[in-house]
């Protein structure tokens, strides 16, 4: 699925947190936020969309997930933290190009065209890939080792990127066609942007051959380019986006311009974004894999940059004044998102409370951002027993109302939405600050369902007088408004 994925090194972040974040682009797929005990976790895992099953570990931990409501086209479990605070996120979806395909195919179900024929499975994806892998990991580089081997072993009918991370390192994984993969420790210093491409434009394979500090990647990488001729790399340098990676019209259009915005904010001076002479501009096929923040991201950073919509540019799709390229390029905060998650692990916490998780349901635009302990039994109902049916009850379907109110009447709604996200962020934080203390001193996993209880509490009051202001201010602007006064 299209998606827009933010990685931040542990020496990027203000309070030294690993983070991991990415907007679920899905078809305005019904979320939820739940608690998957070791006794839920599947034995054997039947992929309802590849139809290939898996055996699975005997020893699964407890794991946060953000499954579809409807489990009809299966579980899409997004994203998690799990009880050995490790956090993931699957997956960014990514580009390829047909050297690459013709070379490994994608591994896609094949149904028996005849009677007396077998259906031949398919590998892994999205719909599949956390579950695989969450429960049985307990740092971010065996969370690379574990899905390396399943796609080798199984393949993938899909090109994805993954990310993990722990309280020390950051890793991101990308498919190869159907069984081959690299990954990458993002480094400490850094911030990666991630808009639906390929994207690491260096590779350094002497240590994946080698120490394996920082790169990982197929056994048979090196061999796969050779026997393949996939090396475009004029100067012997080699850059794996120029061989795995795709650089096409439309790519100028959906991709790159997310990665030139999120860039622009995190570095205005280190390059030129803008003008005759920039270093990059928004249909540049060569902006970098990652850049040095210039001051360092806090939580807030990345939620602006998961929701940004050019906003300051001439491609924003909400400006008074037409440049004539007005909602020219994809934004990143989009209608279609599901969910948003930030899997924060932070370092200076006690062990049970490191990891944070960061959730936001609908467009990331006017939507807000909700913080909740995972290392709980269950999450409180507001987040976990969503229906499929529009409700002010839960998180999601009033997010969804929101974002709805809001995009119609930008102009007049957008103080509020500015208003509501900022409390939530301020009230959020107050209450894991005070939870933070508390169970520093006692370590009452109680404590932790407590602090969500109230967390969630704090989100319905101020999401609902939110929904009240929106509702009145579209009220207004109705087009059958009139009064006598009109004559």
């Amino acid at each position: 699925m299209p998606c827009t994925t933010v990685l931040v090194g542990k020496n990027a972040s203000h309070d030294h947190s690993t983070m991991i974040s990415r907007t679920d682009d899905g078809f305005f797929d019904v979320k939820k936020l739940i608690v998957v005990e070791p006794k839920d976790q599947p034995k054997k895992y039947t992929s309802k969309i590849s139809h290939v099953e898996i055996e699975l570990p005997g020893d699964p931990m407890r794991y946060t997930s953000c499954p579809s409501v409807d489990p009809k086209h299966g579980i899409w479990a997004a994203t998690g933290i799990n009880a050995a605070q490790v956090g993931m996120t699957a997956t960014e979806t990514i580009t390829t190009n047909p050297r690459v395909l013709a070379a490994d195919p994608l591994v896609e179900y094949k149904k028996a065209k005849k009677r007396g024929e077998k259906d031949i499975p398919g590998g892994i994806g999205e719909e599949d890939i956390v579950v695989l892998v969450l429960p049985y990991i307990k740092s971010a580089r065996e969370g690379v080792l574990r899905l390396g081997k399943l796609l080798e072993e199984y393949g993938t009918y899909e090109s994805n990127g993954i990310a993990f991370n722990d309280e020390n390192e950051v890793w991101w994984l990308e498919t190869i066609g159907g069984h081959h993969w690299m990954a990458k420790k993002v480094p400490d210093e850094a911030v990666v942007l991630a808009p639906n491409q390929f994207g690491m434009d260096s590779f350094d394979l002497k240590d994946a051959f080698g120490k394996q500090t920082a790169h990982l990647c197929s056994a048979d990488l090196k061999e796969f380019i050779r026997d393949n001729c996939l090396d475009l790399n004029p100067d012997g340098v080699f850059n794996p986006r120029n061989i795995f990676g795709s650089h096409t019209d439309m790519d100028h259009i959906y991709n790159t311009p997310r990665a030139w915005f999120m860039g622009r904010y995190l570095a205005p001076k280190t390059y030129r974004w803008e003008g005759e002479n920039a270093d990059f501009t928004p249909e540049s096929d060569n902006i970098p894999w990652c850049v040095k923040p210039e001051r360092l991201v806090a939580v807030e950073d990345v939620r602006y940059l998961l929701s940004a919509h050019y906003q300051g540019t001439p491609y924003n799709p909400y400006s008074n004044q037409d440049s004539g390229k007005r909602g020219m390029y994809r934004s990143i905060g989009i209608n279609r998102t599901g969910v948003t998650s930030i899997c924060q692990i932070r370092p200076y916490a006690a062990d049970a409370v490191k990891g944070l998780e960061w959730i936001c349901f609908g467009s990331t635009t006017f939507s807000a951002f909700l913080p909740v302990y995972p290392n709980v039994p269950k999450m409180p109902d507001y987040i976990s027993k969503v229906t499929l049916d529009t409700s002010t009850e839960n998180f999601y379907w009033s997010s969804r109302l929101i974002d709805v109110l809001a995009d119609h009447n930008y102009n007049t709604a957008i103080q509020n939405i500015e208003r509501y996200q900022n409390a939530m962020a301020v009230k959020g934080r107050q209450l894991v600050r005070e939870y933070d203390a508390k169970f520093a001193e006692s370590a009452d996993v109680k404590l932790l369902e407590e602090a969500n209880e109230k967390l969630c509490a704090m989100a319905k009051e101020q999401t609902v007088q939110t929904l009240n202001k929106l509702v009145l201010d579209a009220s207004q602007h109705m087009k059958n408004g009139y009064n006598r006064a009109d004559n």
